[in-house]
């Protein structure tokens, strides 16, 4: 029957072909297909039968292999370059040269991470016997208040965005009424369904969703970001049949993308961006867009300088191939949507522009909630549709979750919902307006100094600024030592201040600027000299050309997240 199947489809092959020519190039056409006939009849005379066979069968296994070595989700010229680096480790030398550097960075970061723990207890087993309430909360006391850095006098970039006494009496009740509440059972917690039910619609009306945009609410943005990536895998294979989704993103989108890329197996583009606005490089993206293209992706702003992505071009490209896009606003989602009322005009970035397909927005960054909350918003329930994960077979019952979490915590959700209500807009346009301003005045400041730069054209929270004269993480090593924590950058070397609300003094950003001028005037007198220390750990990495390097220096330094050195007053 299937042989009957195939003859049918090449005869309507056939057939299709010459209807769609001319009846006078039918004959031509017939022509040249009998002598290609008979010349590979005339060069094949004389082989036996069983050879023929076995020469198709082992071409045809050899074109899929060498199809399935070049279509796999790393590009090919990735993994080639991964296995020439891979056999150059493997030289004596090159290998225990690695581990030396690795074992020296291993004990630098683990000394630097426990440096200000060294007056804790320092416990490795529980106690034979409880604290008990007072005893627990007096040890978290001790535990809580060792802090490397002095965050509420505006000392970091981003980490912590609000803190006051009354929000923290806020998020200390409204978690305490929440604590044990899981949106795993809203049969159990009906409120609390309600309470994320109305997050989702209050944000949804903040990025002009219409009546049918929906959402959830997730644990952080890099969550949100992997399930805007599921669902859009999930709806290109389910819906549009494409087997092997990839996503189109520019090189500066945040790097939960790659994150989710590896985690659901998926394809992934990166495009340039221009270097004069670090915006999304247009041409370049369109010429990444293939059949196997699932979404695309635009940031609003971007992390590393605080440039928003041109969305609207970015969804004619979605409208035209018809590829959702997402707008990643998990930074600055709490900011821009109130900018425009704070004074500050942005071209459309949300769901007016025709398009745009879903929005993430961390209520946990400007929205000053406590962590643990972001929202994913998608213009159409058939999106979310596809985020959500359904096992039908399972003894245990059918069991179904929105988000990647099965039981999640009720308590940021929670206080979450309490903060928003706790500001309103009229609170959270106040906020834009002094933390905007006092970025546009940092950056204004910046660009008159002699010897730094400003990357791109930051729109919102985030100022970049590099050297063209001196390595600019020694900048970042002085002001460090100054009480100042810029984040680094790399390709190309920079470093950034995310504004938070303790930016909005003009006493703290006229410090801020003094320092960064009298440490570029000093750094101007001796610019050749390199980095050291982390800062200068951080600068020789981008010289690297093997990357996995890099990746297990920073597996170093995650393990020594979990590293206690001494066991000393163990109780």
């Amino acid at each position: 029957m299937e042989n009957v199947f195939s003859l049918f489809a090449l005869t309507s092959v056939i057939a299709t072909i010459l209807t769609l020519t001319s009846p006078m190039a039918h004959t031509e056409i017939l022509e040249v297909i009998s002598k290609v006939r008979n010349v590979a009849n005339e060069g094949l005379k004389g082989i036996e039968p069983v050879l023929l066979v076995s020469a198709s069968v082992a071409a045809s296994i050899g074109a899929l292999w060498l199809l399935d070595v070049i279509y796999q989700d790393e590009p090919l010229t990735s993994r080639t370059k991964r296995f020439i680096f891979t056999l150059v480790k493997k030289i004596p030398q090159v290998k225990a040269k690695i581990k030396e550097e690795t074992m020296k960075a291993k004990e630098s970061i683990e000394e630097e991470m426990n440096a200000c723990c060294k007056e804790l207890p320092q416990r490795l087993s529980l106690p034979e016997e409880g604290l008990g309430t007072e005893g627990a909360i007096a040890e978290a006391t001790k535990y809580l208040k060792v802090i490397g850095y002095d965050w509420e006098k505006g000392c970091l970039s981003g980490t912590v965005y609000n803190h006051s006494e009354e929000l923290s009496k806020l998020a200390e009740k409204v978690y305490g009424l929440s604590a044990y509440s899981n949106p795993l059972h809203p049969d159990v917690f009906p409120g609390l369904r309600n309470i994320e039910a109305e997050i989702v619609q209050m944000v949804a009306r903040l990025f002009n969703g219409t009546n049918e945009a929906c959402g959830t609410v997730t644990s952080c943005g890099t969550e949100s970001l992997v399930l805007a990536c599921k669902a859009f895998r999930d709806y290109a294979m389910h819906v549009k049949g494409i087997r092997r989704p990839e996503m189109v993103i520019p090189v500066t989108a945040h790097a939960g993308f790659d994150k989710a890329a590896e985690l659901l197996r998926m394809g992934i583009k990166k495009v340039p961006v221009d270097p004069a606005t670090m915006q999304c490089n247009m041409r370049a993206m369109r010429r990444a867009i293939s059949r196997n293209t699932c979404m695309l992706v635009a940031s609003a702003p971007t992390f590393p300088h605080g440039c928003i992505d041109p969305v609207q071009e970015i969804a004619q490209l979605g409208l035209k191939y018809d590829i959702p896009v997402h707008v990643d606003a998990c930074l600055g989602g709490f900011l821009i949507p109130f900018m425009a009322q704070a004074g500050y005009d942005l071209k459309p970035f949300d769901f007016r522009v025709k398009g745009v397909t879903s929005i993430s927005a961390d209520p946990h960054k400007y929205g000053f909630t406590p962590k643990g909350a972001s929202v994913l918003l998608f213009s159409h329930p058939k999106y979310r549709d596809e985020q959500f994960f359904v096992a039908t077979d399972w003894p245990g019952g059918i069991y179904a979750s929105p988000t990647i979490a099965g039981s999640r915590a009720g308590g940021p959700i929670a206080t979450c919902w309490a903060t928003m209500l706790r500001y309103g807009v009229n609170g959270y346009v106040e906020s834009a307006r002094k933390i905007v301003s006092q970025a546009r005045r940092l950056e204004a400041a910046f660009r008159q100094i002699e010897g730094i730069h400003v990357l791109g054209v930051p729109e919102v929270s985030v100022v970049a600024i590099g050297s063209d004269v001196f390595d600019i993480y020694r900048l970042q090593s002085n002001l460090a030592s100054k009480g100042f924590k810029f984040a680094p950058l790399q390709f190309p070397a920079a470093i950034h201040l995310a504004l938070t609300h303790f930016h909005k003094s003009d006493e703290v950003i006229d410090r801020l600027i003094d320092v960064v001028r009298t440490e570029v005037k000093e750094l101007l007198n001796d610019p050749d000299v390199p980095a050291t220390g982390s800062a200068g750990i951080y600068g020789s990495s981008q010289k690297v050309p093997d990357r996995s390097i890099i990746g297990d220096i920073a597996k170093v330094y995650l393990n020594a997240l979990y590293s206690i050195k001494e066991d000393k007053n163990e109780n």
